[in-house]
């Protein structure tokens, strides 16, 4: 597809954050796992699995098997991520590393209307540590240190970044409550200039029930999220129907975005083995996103 340079040199900003403000590294803001993307990307609250050290490392200490996990993301305007994680337990703590593997390609280069000069690809990487505990009971802290590495053109630049986050289980059955902070920290400068990271507050809360003498689980989640450098406010909610454990349907909704808005998908799960999918339609004639994740746990 083509790109006109000086537009698409953010292209994962413009296509994706659609928000104003000065933050980059916008790939930071894709979610990780189909499951939590198909329900408004809410998970930070909804994370059941080796995804939360994306979302929220507090949730992490929630779930003791071990895991992997791997996603492929088709995204618009020829963004493509890989993602994946690996968690495991140590000393009666949660380990996961991660990492994301996000190019822009095929960018030309332009000064006047005609054939490109040439083309060239952005890319994008973090590799991330993770671990968490109990503080007391009920109560779960987490952190995650990040590698961030970007390139463009002969560009180059890294730096680090951190996510603090809370997950509280109430005295009501399946009701939790969590709230992360992320992306703390800074880059060297990219050519002339530091590249902002994108930091965001979120909180919300997850209900998990079930309906007697049916074969069906429900979660429904909520959120508020806030990116620090932007004047915008996003909601973000969503619902998952599963049933006999192994289909699982689900919707979801973000609000305060231009291009985008409903997102939905399926799994399907048997033994150790996790398979979903994600959609997420866009407006503005900016097409549609695919995504595929699969995770195993032992």
């Amino acid at each position: 597809m083509k790109k006109v340079f000086y537009i698409l040199i953010l292209a994962s900003s413009i296509s994706y954050a659609q928000s104003a403000g000065g933050s980059g590294l916008s790939f930071l803001k894709f979610g990780f796992g189909a499951r939590n993307i198909a329900m408004g990307d809410a998970g930070s609250s909804v994370s059941n699995d080796l995804s939360a050290l994306y979302y929220n490392p507090a949730r992490l200490v929630s779930f003791k098997q071990n895991e992997v996990m791997f996603m492929h993301n088709e995204w618009i305007q020829d963004v493509r991520s890989e993602v994946g994680g690996i968690k495991w337990n140590m000393f009666s703590l949660p380990f996961a590393v991660g990492f994301n593997v996000t190019s822009v390609s095929d960018i030309e280069v332009r000064k006047r209307p005609g054939e490109p000069i040439s083309k060239f690809n952005a890319n994008y990487f973090f590799g991330s540590l993770s671990s968490g505990f109990t503080v007391v009971d009920d109560l779960d802290f987490g952190v995650t240190v990040k590698y961030l590495y970007e390139s463009l053109l002969n560009y180059e630049a890294n730096g680090f970044g951190f996510d603090f986050g809370f997950n509280y289980q109430t005295p009501i059955k399946g009701l939790t409550a969590s709230t992360v902070i992320k992306n703390i920290g800074s880059m060297n400068a990219l050519r002339n200039e530091k590249t902002k990271l994108p930091t965001e507050l979120r909180f919300g809360g997850a209900y998990k029930f079930d309906l007697e003498e049916t074969k069906l689980d429900f979660i429904l989640v909520g959120e508020f999220q806030k990116y620090l450098d932007t004047d915008d406010i996003h909601l973000a909610g969503g619902g998952e129907i599963l049933y006999n454990k192994v289909f699982a349907a689900r919707v979801g909704y973000q609000s305060g975005y231009e291009a985008r808005s409903f997102t939905g998908g399926v799994g399907i799960s048997w033994g150790g083995l996790r398979l979903d999918y994600a959609y997420m339609p866009f407006s503005l004639g900016l097409g549609n996103a695919n995504l595929f994740s699969i995770q195993f746990k032992f």
